[in-house]
């Protein structure tokens, strides 16, 4: 707690977001300690100096007090960073590659395994990255998509979705040309979304909105704006359903809406556990959901036949982007802090296998399923965002 109120910031995009520069504590605790122990051996001896008389009693006693509670603070301090600080199960499979534009901000990543590409939305600098996973290389960047956030690859149509949040709309991008082919209308903040193949829809969540919109994929129009009742997080698709379930973070609520009709079917009240539940990723054959709370750093497993919390786990401060690699059943949670967990899915409850610091803003993560390694966009690495790629110990 200590150390996220120390390093509690904010972002020029008006949301509070947290990063913890561990390092920097532990050159704290460090100094902190030598300081400690010199003012013990000054304070607690009989006199301060040769010529002068001994300190009272009782205000050698009092010394004694507030040095003791200096320690004790130091030794909880030192305990937390060594809770947080589990070593990631991950090594270096790639140098970093530079990304072009300006070292800033990064959003959603969104894999096409057909085609072997990844599409990451560089939020700061306003373009769609492409990303060829066959030789790790920038094949293009999209320019022109102000302020994305979202991207989704829907391969079965050869085209990228993407949320122009600068422009509160919806960029289509076609996958055989890389260039912006359609616009429609998002709402008023459109930021993830997620799509039903059955009925050809895509679902935006627009957070500040309240809403989700809905727009036909057959000509890119919108069709359909779902009011909500607070702000909204992640939408995801489940296919054994076909419902879409939906994050309603300021509510802590997960909404299932049905395509066919786009309605509400049902309203499910998380527990006072979760804060802000903004994450959510479903694993539909294990009928589990994942929900991070990215305001208390939590991560909740639920039942989807019940919707009943099966089990919590901590996080980084500010979880944002889930990844699941659903062959080697690991969970990956990227947080704002730079916090990296990485979890091993075994039955219906998760095993942590590492939390640490990975690097400034490394918020967002993309698992490639052939080959499993896990790809963080990080925004200012030496001056220039880069995409750090990285590969599971097994």
């Amino acid at each position: 707690m200590f150390i996220s109120y120390l390093e509690r910031e904010y972002l020029n995009d008006g949301a509070m977001r947290y990063r913890q520069r561990i390092p920097g504590l532990v050159r704290w605790i460090n100094l902190m300690s030598l300081l400690t122990a010199q003012f013990v051996a000054t304070m607690l001896s009989d006199t301060v100096g040769a010529d002068k008389e001994p300190l009272p009693k009782m205000r050698r006693c009092r010394i004694f007090a507030v040095t003791v509670l200096l320690v004790t603070f130091m030794c909880l301090a030192a305990g937390s960073h060594q809770a947080l600080a589990a070593p990631l199960p991950l090594q270096i499979a790639h140098p970093d590659v530079p990304l072009g534009g300006k070292p800033n901000r990064f959003d959603y990543e969104t894999v096409d395994p057909r085609h072997r590409l990844l599409f990451v939305a560089h939020l700061g600098s306003g373009v769609v990255t492409v990303f060829d996973l066959r030789t790790n290389r920038v094949i293009t960047n999209i320019k022109g998509v102000p302020a994305v956030h979202g991207v989704l690859a829907v391969p079965s149509l050869d085209e990228v979705f993407a949320s122009a949040t600068g422009q509160n709309r919806l960029d289509v991008i076609s996958e055989k040309t890389f260039h912006v082919i359609a616009h429609a209308p998002a709402g008023v903040y459109p930021d993830g979304m997620t799509y039903a193949p059955p009925e050809h829809e895509l679902l935006i969540s627009d957070e500040a909105g309240k809403t989700e919109t809905v727009v036909d994929t057959r000509n890119n129009k919108r069709m359909a704006t779902i009011a909500m009742g607070g702000e909204v997080g992640n939408s995801q698709y489940d296919p054994v359903t076909g419902f879409v379930f939906v994050d309603v973070q300021t509510r802590d609520e997960i909404v299932s809406i049905d395509p066919k009709t786009n309605r509400i079917i049902y309203r499910y009240r998380l527990p006072a556990i979760c804060k802000d539940d903004h994450s959510l990723l479903l694993d539909a054959p294990a009928r589990l959901a994942f929900v991070a709370c990215d305001d208390n750093a939590k991560l909740l497993v639920l039942d989807m036949r019940t919707m009943h919390v099966l089990s919590v786990y901590k996080t980084g401060s500010g979880p944002d982007v889930l990844a699941f690699d659903a062959a080697l059943r690991r969970l990956y949670v990227a947080s704002e802090s730079g916090v990296v967990a990485i979890f091993q899915l075994q039955g219906n409850g998760l095993h942590l296998l590492g939390r640490s610091y990975l690097a400034y803003e490394a918020h967002s993560v993309a698992v490639d399923p052939r080959t499993h390694w896990a790809y963080f966009p990080l925004q200012d690495v030496g001056g220039m965002g880069v995409m750090r790629i990285m590969a599971p110990a097994l």
